[in-house]
Parts: structure tokens; C-alpha cells; sequence
């Protein structure tokens, strides 16, 4: 069995943070403060107890008896088989346990910071080799391009079911031609599981659903070129698809450094824009340092004569697949005024299903929207539907849990291999 990763995605609880006493207590207070301040809004599912237990690295009775507290209090509510959800709104005013704690990115000692400078045999023509074939002179061909998930583990079964349950139920007005923000099913499950896993602020109203990320770099693109802004701040290294992209919509591409704490805010140009994957950054694999964070979002706020607010573009690359540390909140939550941020499928499902989400600053919204309109009219119901079903019932949460240990499973082995056969790889 796995060693825990360090914590939950649920509500980011860290594993180094349960303590060694009262951890009923300690859970229960959590859980209540949750659901007192919103952050657990009224018909959220509940991780199974077994496997928030094992990512907390306690019992599983620890997980029930809080469950049950909660129960009893009637924050929430449990049947056999149904699972467990978050049956009203409290004031915050609950009984004793402490709040709910959300913290920032740290370092656990299982997470190698890259010596040096980082990147230095990821030259800038790395990131768009996925697109080429392989070609090789006999043996095996191994393919180590970055981006790529294990599309085996395809969760075929949970979304046959799930689709059938939709075909079963979907009205004829929902086959029309719709939001351009998406489903507003989806839109809704997005909402509640971004909060909940990423920490994000959002409600249904502010959330597009787009073709991957993709399509929603191309979407903001486009209306930071509509409203003068011509430069764009991005990694380097860092995705050569991105930089592509923005060239193409007209935007200056101007590179930033990147090192062992991620992007090298004291070296930002001056720029209207940056693109940035502060949770797993591409390719390195570096979270982005809570003070880098914090000078980031400075950065975007300074004031700029006669020149519109800065614009952070958050990229939420693979933030689902860590192995070593507990989960690193998104920017957005810290600042939803200057952060866009932007998620999809494509590591966690496949990048076929083409589906994403795009969260701009309010004052966005509207460009963001009519672009999105102009571009296809939206993305196609029937998958959004299926996608809304696996988030409400929980399959996208147990599918993304099986990846993680598969894709964990093969890291180690990658690093076994290179520690074995060729110890001197840094």
C-alpha cells in the first residue's frame, strides 16, 4: 500500500497537520467551520471515509465518528450507499474547534527542489515535441513526452453509465442551442468541486466552460488584444503551445526564468500580463513559493498610469497529480480580481474529451463570454451533462484518486530506474 501523499484535496487538510490527540475533535472542528463560513455549501458530497482516512494518514474511525458529530449537530446527512452531504448553512458560530485551515504552498520533506538553474536541458523547442511522431531504429520506442496521462485508465465503465443516465434524462430544451457559458449543470458541480479541491471562489455565474485550456488562453488572448494589451509575460521554460498561441492572437511574448520556487517574480518585464502554472509548473514540476505568490500578486496590483489592471493568467496545470506534498490552493482564491484561471480534463480524463473551465476576473467576464460566443456558440451539451453526473456522484473524485496512485506508481519506477542505471542524473 501507498504511503499518503500528503494530504486532501478536500478542503487542502494536510496530513502534517492532524494532530496526535482529539483528531476527532480536531476533524470535526474542521468540517464544522467548513460548512459555518460557506465553503461547504449545502448538498456537497463528502470524501468516503475510508479514503479521506487514508489521505489523512489516520483510522477510518477518526473520519466516522466526525462525520457522526456532524450528523448529529445536522450539518449533514448519510444513508447506506448514498454517502454523506452537507444538509443546511450554520452561522459561524459553532461549537469549539478551531477554523478551518487553508493553507499555503510548503515544502515537505519528501519534495526535491531541482538544483541550479532549472531547466537548462529543457531547451525552448522542448514543450512541442509531443505533437511529432516517434520514430526509432529498432528496439523500443518509449514515449517520455511531457503532458501525456495514462489514456489506459480512460474511466470507459463510469462514464458508459453516466452517459446513459443523461441520455435518459436530459430535456429537449437542454439539446438547443444554450449558454454560451455551458451547461449550467456543469457549471454548478464545477462551482462546488473547485471550491472544495482548489479552494477557489466562484459561482456557477462566473465560470466558462471551454475546450480545454487551450481555447481559454485563445479566449483571453483575444480580449487582452481587443482592450491594447501587447505583452505577455511566460515561463521559461514553459509551454511552447502557450507561447505559440499568444503569438498567434498578436501578443508579445516576453520569457521569465524559472527556478527552484517557480516563476522569478523580481525579474517580471513591464507587461499588462503573465502566464503562469504556479501549482505544478510545466516542466519543471516546482510549485510556485508562497512568497513568490505574494510578489506576484503585488506585482499585478501596482497601480499603472493610464494603463488597465495587470492580469494574472493561472494555469492549474496537473495540479492533481502530486505525489509529495500536500495540495497547493489556487491563486484565485487570494485574488479573484486579477487572477483568470483555467483547468481541464486533459490530465485527468484524456485531452479528447476537450473540456475545460475558465474563471476570469468579473470585470472580464463579459469579453470573455462574447468571445466564446463569437468562437463556437459553446462546447457540446452531452459531454458537459456526463461530466456533471461523474462530478455529483463522485466518480471524477474516485477516478482522479486511481490515477493519481497509477501515475504515482510509475514515477517511482521511472526514479527506482534512474537511481539503479544511472545514479549520476541529477
Amino acid at each position: 500500500m501507498l504511503s499518503t501523499t500528503g494530504g486532501s484535496d478536500f478542503l487542502h487538510l494536510g496530513a502534517d497537520d492532524v494532530p496526535r490527540r482529539g483528531r476527532a475533535d480536531w476533524l470535526a472542528g474542521l468540517l464544522r467551520s467548513a460548512v459555518a463560513d460557506g465553503t461547504l455549501a449545502a448538498g456537497t458530497r463528502m470524501p468516503a471515509s475510508r479514503a479521506l482516512a487514508a489521505d489523512l494518514g489516520v483510522s477510518r474511525g477518526v473520519v466516522v465518528e466526525a462525520y457522526a458529530r456532524l450528523g448529529d449537530e445536522g450539518l449533514v446527512t448519510g444513508r447506506r450507499g448514498g454517502g454523506t452531504t452537507v444538509s443546511t448553512i450554520v452561522h459561524p458560530t459553532s461549537p469549539a474547534g478551531g477554523p478551518a485551515r487553508v493553507g499555503g504552498p510548503r515544502r515537505r520533506s519528501g519534495d526535491r527542489a531541482p538544483k541550479g538553474v532549472l531547466g537548462q536541458a529543457f531547451s525552448s523547442h522542448l514543450t512541442g515535441s509531443y505533437l511529432l511522431p516517434l520514430t526509432g531504429q529498432g528496439g523500443i520506442n518509449l514515449d517520455l513526452s511531457p503532458g501525456r496521462p495514462d489514456l489506459s485508465a480512460f474511466p470507459r465503465a463510469a462514464w458508459i453509465r453516466a452517459e446513459r443516465a443523461v441520455l435518459a434524462s436530459v430535456g429537449t430544451d437542454e439539446l438547443g442551442y444554450g449558454d454560451p457559458r455551458g451547461s449550467v449543470r456543469l457549471r454548478e458541480e464545477l462551482a462546488l468541486w473547485l471550491a472544495r479541491t482548489r479552494g477557489l471562489r466562484v459561482d456557477a455565474g462566473g465560470l466558462v466552460v471551454v475546450a480545454g485550456v487551450a481555447q481559454a488562453l485563445a479566449l483571453l488572448a483575444q480580449v487582452l488584444v481587443s482592450r491594447g494589451t501587447g505583452g505577455l509575460a511566460v515561463e521559461d521554460p514553459g509551454s511552447r503551445g502557450a507561447r505559440d498561441q499568444a503569438r498567434h492572437w498578436g501578443l508579445d511574448v516576453v520569457p521569465v526564468p524559472v527556478d527552484a520556487e517557480g516563476l522569478r517574480t523580481d525579474v517580471l518585464p513591464d507587461v499588462d500580463a503573465v502566464l503562469v502554472t504556479p501549482a505544478h509548473q510545466f516542466p519543471t514540476g516546482v510549485a510556485l513559493s508562497a512568497a513568490r505568490r505574494h510578489e506576484l500578486l503585488r506585482w499585478a496590483s501596482a497601480l499603472q498610469a493610464g494603463r488597465p489592471a495587470r492580469l494574472v493568467i493561472e494555469d492549474d496545470y496537473d495540479a492533481e497529480h502530486r505525489y509529495d506534498r500536500a495540495p497547493v490552493p489556487a491563486l484565485q482564491a487570494l485574488a479573484p480580481d486579477l487572477v483568470a484561471h483555467t483547468g481541464s480534463t486533459s490530465k485527468t480524463l484524456a485531452p479528447g474529451v476537450r473540456l475545460g473551465w475558465l474563471v476570469p476576473p468579473p470585470e472580464l467576464l463579459a469579453d470573455v463570454v462574447a468571445a466564446k460566443h463569437a468562437s463556437d456558440l459553446g462546447c457540446p451539451v452531452l459531454p458537459q451533462l456526463v461530466l456533471a453526473g461523474l462530478l455529483a456522484d463522485g466518480g471524477y473524485d474516485r477516478h482522479v484518486r486511481l490515477v493519481r496512485t497509477r501515475m504515482r506508481q510509475r514515477r517511482d519506477a521511472v526514479l527506482g530506474a534512474l537511481a539503479a542505471h544511472l545514479p549520476q542524473a541529477e
